[in-house]
């Protein structure tokens, strides 16, 4: 590990800025592999597969006609972003098929790659799940799921900072809760060695992390803080660390790409926020009185919503950005190489 961390100092050069990918819909998160090839969400119904020489092929079971073209006022925003299916968080399976938490549908889905799709989860004791949004598989094939509210409609609970959201896991064929009470649970990723769950708390807004114990009943959470700022200064969505310890974060809406150091310390990658825009929406929810105009105002140009951030390529030094917003997936070069996926074989 090297004595100085390489993105103290560190900005995007916004000139080296590039993109891939065409015509996308709610490319919310982005899967990466070696040989270069994506494999990005699509609110379509499935996946977007994208080649390294940047062919693509939508791969799914439906084409959702709400994202034919875009969106022109806030309530047809609205209704795009609460009803219908929504691909959002993926993770490789250990065969190489596709995870899917389905924002849309309240399920998680598994997908072949060549767009047969089955659900895995959908109720546990008994009850609906909730909002699914994001899934992650450890190095010991187990699946972390994460659920942001189980309120209906979840712009409410993203307004008002419910803390229902909580997680499961998948373990052996068995669903259990592992840690709740949390505002609107987003995106999670496990540390180099798999001994802490870094938790995106989306209205927090900050990031939570856990120590993962042993226990009698399987893997449990415990020791549970606040890692780096109370508030970060705008709604954290995807989390990625990077060798070094770095831990990579988007902030939807808003549209800042931070970093937060080993130490916890937050340093500021890349802010294509419109300032008068963010700040009414900050402003808003605070006051509790957002509404779907603010929010659709509230964007940037580079990645609009930004939503998460992925280390791929051979050398895992080409960052990607999701977005919920955009039509391409831009992607610069890092400073530093990502930590490898856990579908990564060495």
């Amino acid at each position: 590990m090297p004595t100085t961390n390489p993105l103290i100092g560190f900005t995007v050069d916004r000139t080296q800025i590039k993109t891939i990918g065409r015509d996308l819909q709610r490319p919310e998160c982005i899967l990466a592999e070696p040989d270069g090839t994506l494999w990005s969400a699509d609110a379509r119904g499935g996946v977007m597969r994208i080649a390294a020489d940047g062919s693509q092929r939508f791969i799914g079971q439906t084409a959702d006609a709400r994202f034919a073209s875009a969106a022109a006022t806030s309530d047809e925003l609205e209704h795009k972003f609460t009803t219908g299916t929504l691909p959002n968080g993926l993770a490789f399976a250990a065969d190489g098929d596709i995870l899917i938490s389905n924002f849309g549908t309240d399920c998680l889905e598994v997908m072949t790659r060549d767009g047969a799709t089955r659900t895995l989860v959908d109720r546990i004791d008994g009850q609906p799940i909730g909002k699914v949004n994001f899934v992650l598989r450890d190095s010991k094939d187990r699946v972390w799921i994460t659920v942001s509210t189980r309120v209906n409609p979840w712009t409410t609970a993203a307004s008002s900072r419910v803390q229902d959201g909580y997680i499961v896991l998948l373990e052996k064929g068995q669903l259990r809760v592992v840690a709740d009470g949390f505002c609107f649970t987003n995106e999670i990723r496990l540390d180099a060695r798999e001994e802490w769950l870094y938790i995106v708390e989306t209205t927090g807004p900050h990031i939570t992390r856990m120590r993962l114990h042993e226990g009698a009943q399987g893997v449990e959470l415990k020791d549970r803080e606040v890692f780096g700022p109370q508030n970060l200064g705008g709604f954290p969505d995807g989390i990625a660390f990077d060798a070094v310890g770095n831990l990579w974060c988007t902030l939807v809406m808003v549209d800042v790409l931070i970093a937060l150091t080993p130490q916890g310390d937050k340093l500021v990658l890349l802010d294509d926020g419109d300032p008068a825009a963010s700040k009414v929406l900050l402003d808003h929810i605070a006051a509790g009185t957002v509404t779907a105009d603010d929010m659709m105002k509230a964007r940037g140009t580079v990645a609009p919503w930004m939503a998460s951030i992925t280390f791929g390529g051979p050398d895992l030094r080409t960052a990607y950005i999701g977005s919920l917003m955009g039509t391409t997936i831009p992607y610069f070069t890092a400073p530093v190489t990502g930590l490898p996926m856990a579908h990564w074989k060495k």
